[in-house]
């Protein structure tokens, strides 16, 4: 097997939603950070997410977006993240964060495979 390559055990053990952003604002103090509010079918998780360089709050209010649902909480900037909103690029040389999304309507909670 290839160096890096992951085998469908591995991959079965990230839990992918969709989720609806519900609420977003800036983190105070902080340059970097959003923290989002997102239903993913039965709960509402916050999450913090390093895209207030390239979006405003409310323009994310309404999204629908991936997440994964099953990252451990990781606390910044003493708010505590519930798991990790998807976009591409990773990296902000290669240019602005697109979040990934779907191209119908799919329910909040849904998995994604």
């Amino acid at each position: 097997m290839a160096e890096g390559l992951i085998d469908i055990g591995d991959f079965a053990k990230i839990d992918l939603r969709v989720g609806r952003v519900v609420k977003a604002e800036r983190v105070p103090h902080s340059k970097k950070l959003l923290k989002l509010i997102v239903d993913i079918g039965g709960e509402q998780r916050q999450v913090l997410a390093g895209l207030a360089k390239w979006y405003k709050p409310e323009d994310l209010e309404g999204k629908t977006v991936i997440v994964v649902a099953n990252l451990k909480p990781k606390r910044m900037a003493g708010l505590v993240s519930q798991g990790m909103i998807l976009a591409a690029p990773c990296d902000e040389k290669e240019g602005k964060p697109v979040l990934l999304t779907v191209e119908e309507e799919v329910k909040p909670g849904a998995r994604v495979c």
